[in-house]
C-alpha cells in the first residue's frame, strides 16, 4: 500500500472512523430526523465514500502516465470528500438537514450549504478527469482493464443520476428537524412521494421511487466488478478454461453488461416514481431480461473456453521435427 494514493487513504482512515462515531451516536442519541436516526445518514455517506476512496487510492498507482496530474485530482477529490461528509456529519450532530436545506434564518447552514452545492460538482469533474485518463491508457491485463474502465464508467453515472432529479424535480416543502424547528427544503430524495417512508438503514422510500437507489448500485458497481476480477483471478488456479485471460475478460464483460443493464432498471423504475420492492410486472420482466442476457453471454463464453481446452488436450503436443545440417 505504500504506493497508494496517500490523500485518498488518509481520506478512508478518516471515513472509517466517522463508521465508528456514528455507531456510537446511534447508540447514546436517541434524536431523529425525518425518521431515522441523525447519524444514519452520517454513517452511510462515511462508509460510500471510505470504500470508494480506498478504491481510487489504490486505481491511481496503477496509472502509467499522467501520474502527477492524477495524484492531483485525487487530492482534490480527497479534500472534497473529507468537506463534504464534514458538512454533514455538523448539520447531523446539530440535529438538522444538510441536503436541500432552504432555510434562510439559520447562518451556520447558510455558511455550510455552498459547500455542499460545489462540493458535489468538483467530486464529479475530478471522477469524470480520472475516468478519462484510465479509459485512454491500459492501467493491467485485460480483465483487470475491462473491471476499472466499465466501474468507472458506472461510478460516473452514479453521481450523474441524483443531480438530474435535483434539478429537474423540485418539491419545496416543509419538515420538521430533530429540534423542533420547521425547516424549507427545495427538494428531496423520493420521486413520486418526495420524503416517502424508508426502509430500515437505508431509508430508501418504500411508498415511491427513491434516486439514491440507482446511486448506491452505480457507484459501487466498480467494487462489484473487482470482486469479481480477483475471484475469477483465483479460479484460474484450479480450472484451466480459465487462465486465459482474454476468457476472464469476457466474463468480466458479461458481468459488467449485466450491472449496467441493473442500474438502468433500477433509474427507470426510480423515474415512475416505484419502490425498490414493490416492482410491477414492467419492471419483473426487464429484471428477467436481464438476468436473461447475462446468464446467455456468460454461459457462452464458457462453453468456448472449455470446448478451445479441450481441443488443446486432444490436439497434443506438437512433434519436434529433426532437420538436419
Amino acid at each position: 500500500m505504500k504506493s497508494w494514493h496517500r490523500p485518498l487513504l488518509i481520506c478512508a482512515g478518516l471515513m472509517c472512523t466517522l463508521m465508528f462515531v456514528c455507531l456510537a451516536g446511534l447508540l447514546i442519541d436517541d434524536r431523529t430526523l425525518l425518521g431515522e436516526s441523525v447519524w444514519v445518514k452520517p454513517l452511510k455517506f462515511g462508509f460510500a465514500f471510505g470504500l470508494y476512496a480506498g478504491t481510487l487510492a489504490w486505481l491511481l498507482s496503477k496509472l502509467t502516465k499522467g501520474r502527477r496530474l492524477g495524484w492531483w485530482v485525487g487530492t482534490v477529490f480527497a479534500v472534497a470528500a473529507t468537506v463534504e461528509v464534514g458538512v454533514i456529519t455538523l448539520q447531523a450532530a446539530r440535529g438538522t438537514i444538510s441536503h436541500f436545506n432552504a432555510d434562510q434564518s439559520d447562518p451556520v447552514t447558510l455558511a455550510l450549504v455552498p459547500f455542499l452545492t460545489y462540493g458535489v460538482m468538483i467530486i464529479l469533474i475530478a471522477q469524470l478527469i480520472i475516468g478519462i485518463m484510465v479509459l485512454v491508457q491500459r492501467t493491467a491485463g485485460p480483465a483487470l482493464t475491462r473491471a476499472i474502465r466499465a466501474g468507472l464508467g458506472l461510478a460516473t453515472v452514479g453521481m450523474l443520476i441524483p443531480l438530474y432529479w435535483m434539478v429537474t424535480d423540485i418539491h419545496p416543502r416543509t419538515v420538521t428537524d430533530a429540534n423542533g424547528a420547521q425547516i424549507p427544503m427545495y427538494q428531496g430524495h423520493g420521486i413520486g412521494d418526495p420524503d416517502g417512508h424508508g426502509m430500515p438503514l437505508t431509508n430508501w422510500s418504500v411508498t415511491g421511487g427513491d434516486f439514491r437507489v440507482p446511486h448506491f448500485f452505480g457507484l459501487h458497481g466498480i467494487q462489484v466488478l473487482l470482486v469479481l476480477t480477483a475471484v475469477l483471478a483465483a479460479l484460474a488456479t484450479r480450472y484451466a478454461w480459465l487462465r486465459d485471460e482474454r476468457v476472464r475478460a469476457r466474463l468480466v464483460g458479461s458481468a459488467a453488461l449485466g450491472y449496467s443493464g441493473l442500474v438502468a432498471v433500477v433509474t427507470w423504475q426510480a423515474a415512475r416514481g416505484q419502490s425498490l420492492i414493490h416492482p410491477d410486472s414492467a419492471t419483473l420482466a426487464t429484471f428477467a431480461a436481464t438476468a436473461l442476457v447475462t446468464a446467455l453471454t456468460t454461459a457462452w463464453t464458457i462453453i468456448a473456453a472449455r470446448r478451445a481446452v479441450r481441443q488443446a488436450i486432444d490436439a497434443g503436443p506438437r512433434p519436434l521435427i529433426a532437420t538436419s545440417a
